[in-house]
Order: C-alpha cells, then sequence, then structure tokens
C-alpha cells in the first residue's frame, strides 16, 4: 500500500511546515531513507528540502508564492524562430552582449532582452536542444580574416587552381608547419566527476619543430627539426619535395612570413618548370587540411604519450608521422572534414 504523501495537494503552510519537520528530524540523526518512510514522502524530496536547508536555513523552507515569476514565460513561435535565427547567424559579441560563446546564461540573456521574456538557464538549454544545437568547440577567427576572400578562394581561385593542376599533370600538395612543446595537453581522459585528470610530466620544458605537406591521395611528406623556423628550413624542405616527385609540384600554405621571403620566391622562381608556391587567405587554416594532420600529431603521438626528453619527443613523432605514410586512407580521410571537403 502507497502512503506517501502527495505534497502538491497540501496547502502552503502545510507544506513548508512537513519540510521543516523533516529537515529537523534528519539534523536530529534519523536518516534520510527513515525520514522519507515517518513522514510518507518520497527519498528524493527529502535529499531537495536538505539541500534548500544547507544553502538557505530553514527559511528557504518557507513557503513561497506560486506561478511563474512578473515577466517570465515561454516565447512564442514568432520569438523562437527569431532567437534561433539570431543564434545561428551571430555571435554573442556581434549581438552587444557580454559573452564569446553560445551558452546557456548568454542566451538566456538574449531572450530576456530581445522578447522581454525571462528564463532560466536550464530552460534556455531546453529551447537549445529543441532548435537543433548542441555545445561544441568553437572554430577560431581572426578578426582580421576577410570572408569575401575566403569566398573567392572557394568559389573562384581554387577551382582554378585545381584546373591548372590537372592540365599541368601537377599534385597539389597542402603544407604547414608547427611548434610542439612537452607541457602541450590535447584530448580528454575519462575521471570522476567533478575531478579533473592530472597529468604528470617533467618539469623541464622542451620541444621541437615539424613541417609537413599531404595530397587527397594520401601522400605525406614531413621533416621534424630543431629550432625556428628559417628560410633554410622551408628551402630545405621543398627540395625534399622535388627530389621524391615525379610530377610537378602545387604546393599551398599560409602567409607566414617565410613563405613570403625573398629567399624563397627566389627558389621558386629557379625552380618553376617543377614547383610552384600558393598562399591561402589570410587567418583562415581550417581551409588547410594539412593542419588537421598536425591535430593529429598532437592528439594521437603527443596526447597518448608523454617524452620526458626532446631527443623522445622528436622520436615520438616521426616514428607517429612514418606509420602515417604507411596509412594514406588515413591521410585521405583528413579531406573528408567539412571544412577542408573542397580539396577532396
Amino acid at each position: 500500500m502507497n502512503t506517501k504523501t502527495d505534497a502538491r495537494k497540501l496547502d502552503q503552510a502545510t507544506q513548508a511546515h512537513l519540510r521543516k519537520m523533516v529537515v529537523q528530524a534528519v539534523r536530529g540523526g534519523m536518516t534520510r531513507a527513515e525520514a522519507a518512510r515517518t513522514y510518507g514522502v518520497s527519498l528524493r524530496a527529502v535529499g531537495n528540502w536538505m539541500k534548500l536547508a544547507r544553502e538557505g536555513g530553514l527559511r528557504a523552507l518557507r513557503a513561497g508564492k506560486r506561478g511563474r515569476r512578473q515577466g517570465s514565460g515561454h516565447l512564442t513561435h514568432p520569438q523562437a524562430v527569431r532567437m534561433r535565427k539570431l543564434i545561428i547567424e551571430r555571435m554573442p559579441d556581434q549581438l552587444a552582449l557580454p559573452f564569446y560563446l553560445w551558452t546557456r546564461e548568454s542566451v538566456a540573456q538574449l531572450i530576456e532582452r530581445e522578447c522581454a521574456v525571462k528564463v532560466s538557464k536550464w530552460t534556455a538549454g531546453r529551447y537549445l536542444k529543441a532548435w537543433g544545437m548542441s555545445a561544441q568547440k568553437p572554430v577560431r577567427r581572426a578578426y582580421e580574416r576577410k570572408d569575401e576572400e575566403i569566398e573567392r578562394w572557394l568559389n573562384e581561385d581554387y577551382p582554378g587552381i585545381a584546373k591548372e593542376a590537372k592540365q599541368e599533370g601537377a599534385t597539389i600538395y597542402w603544407g604547414d608547419e608547427m611548434g610542439l612543446r612537452s607541457d602541450h595537453v590535447s584530448g580528454t581522459s575519462f575521471a570522476l566527476k567533478g575531478e579533473t585528470p592530472v597529468v604528470r610530466a617533467t618539469g623541464k620544458r622542451f620541444g621541437c619543430n615539424m613541417i609537413s605537406a599531404i595530397t587527397n591521395r594520401g601522400e605525406l611528406s614531413f621533416m621534424v627539426f630543431e629550432g625556428t623556423f628559417k628560410n633554410a628550413t622551408f628551402i630545405d624542405f621543398m627540395k625534399r619535395l622535388l627530389r621524391q616527385a615525379t610530377r610537378k609540384i602545387y604546393l599551398i600554405v599560409d602567409g607566414h612570413p617565410v613563405h613570403r621571403s625573398k629567399a624563397v620566391k627566389r627558389f621558386v622562381a629557379d625552380n618553376a618548370e617543377r614547383l610552384r608556391l600558393i598562399r591561402l587567405p589570410g587567418y583562415c587554416p581550417e581551409l588547410n587540411p594539412d593542419e588537421l594532420l598536425n591535430q593529429d600529431v598532437k592528439t594521437n603521438a603527443l596526447g597518448k604519450s608523454r617524452p620526458a626528453t626532446k631527443a623522445e619527443m622528436i622520436g615520438t613523432v616521426r616514428r607517429h608521422l612514418h606509420r602515417r605514410q604507411k596509412e594514406p586512407h588515413v591521410i585521405r580521410n583528413l579531406f573528408k572534414e567539412r571544412h577542408v571537403r573542397y580539396a577532396a
């Protein structure tokens, strides 16, 4: 027989008295389960009331005014459509909100400002879920980037480059360089909720650098080196590419100062019959497939092992890249990511 009390059917004063008696009983030594049985309420209700009392004292158990607070409620369909459109097309700072990312709190503020409707962050979260949105790691974009140049690259420049490469029988390589540090932490690790996992590493900092180039056929060339990335380093890498290539190379890179140096331009001009250097629009690393290889190295080479010395780090990176050279399908799959699918 169910002897539990449906507290919702009691008047507010009786509800408040019941809550107070249950909390005082638990504080007096009764277990929560015993209190739930004695007063005919659920164990969950006992837990909720104990939390209220712990955070706000017995005063927090008093009867409150029923119903929604003034100005609270639900969005109308036209309001919901408008909010969803704003969130999809803009970031908070573009709408003069004191946030850089869309969170439940920033969405709640947007709704209150634009629709004069107050909602909790949990209600904002339910709206976001209903609108087909989920929490995702954003792609970082520089303020200096010019979207019109990117549109031209995607719709005009690159299609033209691909056509010319086909006519010349050339191979398109996507190149990039990256610095690696011993204190870099990438990826995720399972741990108890609320307890951040700690990665043990040597207190000594060290690092190395790598330069790589990949094709949508799964080819990979790389060079791991110490010291800074200089003109001579890049020229040496291009020489290696030319030695192993049987066809003309179209090498697409970003706007790094080394790529624009006089020494590099002179080398490219001297080898114009076999080499063409092409620069991506500025501040758009997400358009370069080789950036995904960089992330692969950080996550799957260094993220899964903690090298204790620089030599160990260099060896780890080289072994990982040698393995990737024997896995062309992995390199080809990088080109399936939505931002670089245009280059597949």
